[in-house]
This record gives structure tokens, C-alpha cells and sequence, in this order.
């Protein structure tokens, strides 16, 4: 416990040495530290809730084992200790942090809520990977890929957990601000008033669903959107680290089909965009969704 509060009070005075750079066209430092704040409270609280509901018996009847249950309990104090580091430099520097949002999770047992995690830990990996290329600040900038590797070690774990490859590529996948907060928004069921405003908006919801039990390359997927209609021409986009990787669209009952292309895999992103070569905030028409696609 003590390394833990001294690794956070050292990483603290380092941020807070560093004024918050501002930008005229985009994000300040400021802005994308309080935009990864508010994963962090939404895994924080997550992981909170789970553990108040289910005890170690319960895993290990769900068929999880007692060190699964504990190193929940890890990632959990992990999660609550990068609240506390990104609230504490952001105070430093004269920046508000943002308060926890109320949520809802939707997981109704130990399996569900472990495969939950999966999907959030990916997002939190995507999510600081995306980020980066914004932050000014080098201190910043050390300080979020000291957190984006962690997230990636706990992603590794719960899905092998739960018999998903670990490392499925030899690339994680970058989100950007506004595909990863679409995301997280279908979490949220309300924030503050006095929370600062963030500089991010939510796309449309894009949903993917496929016959096949394990989706992997070649498969055919059905793209919908919830409560928006989709307009013009649209073409589909997965984002990879390199660029989207654009598929042909055909136009189906209750939305889109597309086919999963080559050199992708694990958790993996695609997106409706009005542009057959860009995928972009200018062009996304909806998502991303979310799929998760067998090497």
C-alpha cells in the first residue's frame, strides 16, 4: 500500500509541474485528461458495484476460481488509484476534475459481468491509444501510457479469463475521442451539472450482429442503427492501427450487411461513414459497434 500511494504522489508532482498546453484546434491536455478521468470513473465504479454484488463464492460457483475473484480486486484498486492520480493532477494544475457519472451496466451474473469487463478494458486500451497523438505535454503524455499499458495487461487477463485469445494481434486498435465516448455513453445514465463540459459528442448507435457463433474473417455481418435514420450512401470502415479498412456495403432488411476482411481480429471496430475513404468526426454516420472477431 505504501509504494501505491508514494508511485501516485510522485506521478502527481510530475503533472502538476507541467502547465496544461492548450490548442486552437482541438482538445487542450487538460480536456483529453478529463475525458480519460471519465473512463476511469466509469471502470472505477464498474468494478465497485461487481465486487459489492458478488462474493468469491459466487465466481467460483460460476466457475471461476478464487484468484480470478482476487485479481478482480486488483484491477478494481488499480482502476480507483488512476481516479485518484488523474483527479489529483488535474486539482494541481487548476483544472476542475470531472465527478463520477451514474451508470448502468447491464450485467445480471459473474459471466456476464466478466465478459463486460472485457469489452470495457478493450475500449480503455483503444481509448488511451487514440488519445495520445493529441497530448501536448510529454509529463502528460508518460503519465497516460503508464496507464494505457496497464489497462492492456488487465484486458489480457479477463480475456483469457474468459477463453478469448489474449493478445490476438500483434496491434491494438486506436479510438478516437468521439468513437470512444459513443461507447461509454450507452453506460451512462447521468452526469453532474457541475461536471466540466468535454469537448466530445456521441454518434448514432451502431449495432453488429452475424449467424455465425464465432465471427471471424469472411464472416457476414448485419450493421443497424438504433433510433437514427441513415441517409445517402454509406460505406463501412474498420479502424485499425494503420488506417480504416474499408468493406462493401450491401443494403439489407433492418440495415447493412458487410463482410469481415482480412488482418483483423480480438476485439475489433467498425463504423458507418459518408465517405468511402475516410473514416473520420467530419464523416462517421454511426458507431463504432463492437465486435469480436476469432484469428
Amino acid at each position: 500500500m505504501k509504494s501505491t500511494v508514494l508511485s501516485l504522489a510522485a506521478l502527481a508532482a510530475l503533472s502538476s509541474a507541467a502547465p496544461v498546453n492548450k490548442r486552437t484546434d482541438g482538445p487542450s491536455d487538460g480536456d483529453i485528461l478529463n475525458y480519460a478521468l471519465t473512463l476511469e470513473h466509469l471502470e472505477d465504479t464498474f468494478y465497485r458495484e461487481a465486487l459489492s454484488k458478488y462474493s468469491v463464492s459466487d465466481f467460483t460457483a460460476a466457475g471461476f476460481s478464487e484468484d480470478t475473484y482476487n485479481k478482480i480486486k486488483t484491477i478494481s484498486s488499480d482502476e480507483a488509484t488512476h481516479v485518484s492520480f488523474l483527479t489529483t493532477a488535474l486539482s494541481g494544475v487548476g483544472v476542475t476534475p470531472v465527478a463520477a457519472c451514474s451508470y448502468n451496466f447491464g450485467y445480471t451474473d459473474v459471466a456476464s459481468f466478466l465478459a463486460t469487463a472485457s469489452v470495457l478494458e478493450g475500449v480503455g486500451v483503444s481509448a488511451y491509444l487514440g488519445a495520445a497523438a493529441d497530448i501536448m505535454s510529454k509529463a502528460y503524455l508518460t503519465a497516460a501510457g503508464s496507464i494505457l499499458t496497464v489497462e492492456a495487461r488487465h484486458s489480457a487477463y479477463v480475456r483469457n479469463t474468459i477463453k478469448q485469445e489474449p493478445f490476438p494481434q500483434p496491434f491494438d486498435n486506436p479510438l478516437g475521442l468521439n468513437e470512444v465516448y459513443t461507447l461509454a455513453a450507452q453506460f451512462i445514465t447521468g452526469c453532474p451539472s457541475t461536471n466540466p463540459p468535454l469537448p466530445v459528442k456521441a454518434f448514432p448507435v451502431l449495432s453488429a450482429t452475424s449467424s455465425d457463433m464465432m465471427i471471424k474473417t469472411g464472416s457476414k455481418l448485419t450493421l443497424s442503427v438504433k433510433d437514427y435514420k441513415v441517409e445517402g450512401t454509406v460505406y463501412a470502415a474498420f479502424i485499425f492501427v494503420t488506417g480504416p479498412i474499408f468493406v462493401d456495403v450491401t443494403v439489407v432488411d433492418g440495415g447493412f450487411e458487410v463482410m469481415v476482411p482480412e488482418g483483423i481480429a480480438g476485439q475489433s471496430y467498425v463504423v458507418l461513414t459518408s465517405c468511402e475513404s475516410s473514416a473520420t468526426d467530419d464523416t462517421i454516420v454511426a458507431g463504432p459497434a463492437i465486435v469480436e472477431i476469432s484469428s
